[in-house]
């Protein structure tokens, strides 16, 4: 059995004023080695297939693997470059099974769908009887020509995605006995009409997420997927699916598919994001009688193609006089390499964020001291790795903040306590993240807070400026299957 794997992966924000282009993937990560090196949340599986395939005596071709942080449309020359690098390697080994992961929500230009057009251009070179396996964030838009090219489709099943290399050795498994002939896999989604965040750490969604997984090897079914969608990706499928695969009986994998999206469906109120705005949730982290109290800056997550610069928190902490509070990722390259100048101890004046556009908000002038510079760092993703580059801590009268000249969210508490921050002294710690976060920093957390304050990815689903995907979902409209 021969076995070709490979990676390709950004997550599209169509509102984004950062291009996605063959720099941005170069900063985060391109090998064709990958296997060799460190695993992150996208090469993971890449090491899961290559140890099970070895295990197996089978021969193993491994080609590119390409990530880039989410950001604007990636651009046509770098997609198809990328692509069609890999599509070589294909043509060149004909392997009897192609396992790839991707994200799900890539969009180029003059490509809304990414992983639809690799697909079926992989299908076309190696024809019907090979089978091809895709692995993706459930952050995707889970289209037709995905789910038309692939014989199996897997999502990561938790948010934060901690579990890649479990989803990878599943997809192994199944793309495995397809190829012996030991199962006929069939695919069918339900379109959930919701567009919506689903926490899987806390109710209701965790139980969902349970009786997911209880549901596989029952009755036929492999593989069950909730595909979350990817709120800011500008595309037609945009939105909530649940995704079955079955066993050879595809009105089992369609009849199993609609009773977990109708049960998605009745948790909408139990879902419906009800959060404070900054001020509000300032003001509940200063009344708060345990601490630390973690705040996530929701609309400025560089994991959803934000900028990860915006200064609209860090205004309302200065303004309201709080002290000991920290609060990170900065994305400020700039910044990074005056302070590796002035050096741990010194004293310099500095103009902070508010760089990128208007989602930004306005550059803020600090006087500021340097308490920690470090080269290299990285953060935890589960069991993966993820790069953070430089960062450096900087404080302005009792307020700390972290910043990095590599655009990343926050992932793990060592973003802090690697510059030498010590997080357990802090009242407040604001995480530029969304979601990832939550396994880093929930464990030293007293409480967690999630503010709906301006950004690149505010959660105001309803009024997202959609062109291309119609209005019937919800909240926008309160029963869209009326």
């Amino acid at each position: 059995m021969k076995l070709l794997i490979a990676g390709l992966a950004t997550e599209t924000n169509s509102f984004s004023p950062i291009p996605t282009g063959r720099l941005a993937f170069e900063d985060a990560f391109v090998s064709r080695t990958a296997t060799q090196q460190t695993a992150n949340l996208f090469s993971a599986p890449l090491h899961e297939w290559r140890r099970m395939a070895t295990e197996r005596g089978w021969e193993v071709v491994e080609s590119l693997c390409a990530f880039a942080q989410p950001a604007g449309p990636t651009i046509r020359e770098t997609y198809e470059t990328y692509r069609d690098e890999i599509l070589d390697d294909i043509r060149a080994a004909r392997p009897d099974i192609l396992l790839m992961s991707m994200h799900g929500a890539m969009i180029a230009e003059c490509y809304d769908d990414c992983e639809g057009d690799f697909l079926t251009r992989a299908r076309d070179i190696l024809g019907p009887d090979a089978v091809i396996g895709l692995e993706i964030d459930p952050h995707n838009h889970l289209t037709e020509a995905m789910l038309t090219a692939a014989n199996l489709i897997i999502c990561y099943k938790e948010y934060p995605h901690i579990d890649s290399p479990d989803r990878a050795r599943e997809l192994f498994a199944l793309a495995a006995d397809t190829a012996e002939g030991k199962i006929r896999p069939v695919m069918r989604d339900y379109d959930c009409r919701m567009i919506a965040m689903f926490h899987t750490t806390r109710a209701p969604i965790q139980q969902v997420v349970a009786d997911m997984k209880a549901q596989e090897g029952k009755d036929g079914v492999l593989s069950v997927s909730l595909t979350h969608g990817f709120p800011w990706g500008d595309c037609a499928r945009v939105g909530a699916r649940m995704l079955v695969i079955a066993d050879a009986d595809a009105q089992k994998a369609q009849a199993v598919a609609q009773e977990f999206g109708e049960t998605l469906w009745a948790l909408r109120d139990q879902i419906r994001p009800d959060w404070p705005g900054i001020g509000d949730a300032l003001t509940r982290a200063e009344a708060a009688n345990a601490t630390p109290v973690v705040l996530a800056d929701f609309a400025d997550n560089a994991g959803g193609g934000a900028p990860a610069d915006s200064t609209f928190v860090l205004r309302n902490i200065l303004e309201r006089g709080m002290k000991d509070v920290a609060l990170g990722i900065f994305w400020d390259p700039v910044v990074v390499h005056m302070v590796q100048d002035v050096g741990i101890g010194g004293t310099m004046k500095v103009r902070l964020g508010g760089k990128v556009g208007e989602m930004s908000g306005d550059p803020l002038d600090l006087t500021v001291t340097v308490r920690g510079v470090k080269e290299n760092m990285h953060q935890f993703m589960g069991e993966t790795r993820m790069d953070m580059g430089t960062g450096v801590w900087l404080e302005a009268d009792g307020v700390h903040m972290v910043i990095s000249d590599k655009r990343t969210q926050a992932f793990h508490p060592i973003a802090f306590t690697d510059l030498g921050l010590d997080l357990s002294a802090m009242r407040a710690v604001v995480v530029k993240s969304s979601q990832h976060f939550h396994a880093g920093f929930a464990p030293i957390a007293s409480e967690v807070i999630y503010i709906a304050g301006p950004g690149a990815i505010t959660p105001d689903y309803a009024n997202i400026p959609y062109t291309k995907r119609d209005p019937n979902y919800w909240p926008k409209t309160e029963n869209p299957f009326g």
